[in-house]
């Protein structure tokens, strides 16, 4: 028992932080920079910088946004440049967050540059560093964005997505056990592992997840006919499904 308790509060503190920038293609830039007095170019800078990084930022106006990213936000990340200037040096906040506000990556960058422009610029840059690459995972299904009137992709809900009630799992290799962290995390974890072989955390789509799963990899999973299946990405780049049944 003290076991799994260790084990539950390892992953509960990773877990919120298990979906990493480089996940995403698409990124959103406010239309002001809001803790900025001016723009000193750093919009446009930031903008430019995250293209280079593989990124597409998104239009102000979502109508014009790609299918992939107008029928689900958790398929966008919100990014913001933050002033954090004192008296002696210009300082800046790079922030990401995921669509329901959680931070994923903040980075500070710092010039002793003292005009504003080019100083910030500096700050900036350096604040760039530790943001990599896009190296997109699958997109998530479409859901109820409020203005989102696309029909609901085959993968979302196969049969009934009500939540299965059994602990142990099974896909006729592995045996594993559903550990509920909290109301919107649980893992699969093999009988006396201290890893999960799985991590499930809830997105705005009833019954639809997103998995990190043990080797790195983050993909979706969700319910169906009172089975977990998780779509495991292969070498090719195409996802085959696994199906844990409850035993």
């Amino acid at each position: 028992m003290k076991k799994l308790s260790i084990l539950m509060l390892a992953v509960s503190s990773t877990m919120v932080f298990a979906q990493k920038v480089s996940d995403y293609k698409y990124v959103t830039v406010p239309e002001k920079l809001e803790t900025f007095k001016e723009d000193y170019g750093l919009k446009d800078s930031f903008i430019k910088a995250l293209a280079g990084k593989k990124y597409i930022v998104l239009p102000v106006i979502k109508d014009n946004w790609p299918s992939e990213a107008k029928s689900n936000f958790c398929n966008v990340v919100n990014a913001d440049v933050i002033n954090d200037k004192n008296l002696f040096k210009n300082k800046v906040i790079v922030q990401f967050k995921d669509c329901n506000n959680n931070l994923i990556l903040e980075s500070k960058g710092g010039s002793k540059i003292k005009e504003f422009d080019e100083g910030l610029k500096d700050a900036l840059k350096e604040a760039l560093i530790k943001v990599p690459l896009s190296n997109p995972v699958a997109f998530l299904p479409a859901s109820t964005n409020g203005q989102n009137t696309s029909p609901e992709p085959a993968v979302s809900v196969v049969s009934t997505t009500a939540a299965p009630e059994a602990n142990s799992y099974s896909n006729g290799k592995l045996d594993l056990q559903k550990i509920q962290i909290d109301p919107n995390q649980f893992i699969l974890a093999k009988s006396g592992s201290s890893v999960p072989f799985a991590a499930f955390k809830t997105t705005s789509k009833n019954a639809v997840f997103i998995v990190k799963l043990a080797d790195g990899n983050t993909t979706i999973g969700y319910f169906e006919n009172g089975g977990i299946v998780i779509d495991i990405p292969q070498a090719d780049g195409r996802y085959s499904k696994e199906v844990f049944v409850a035993k």
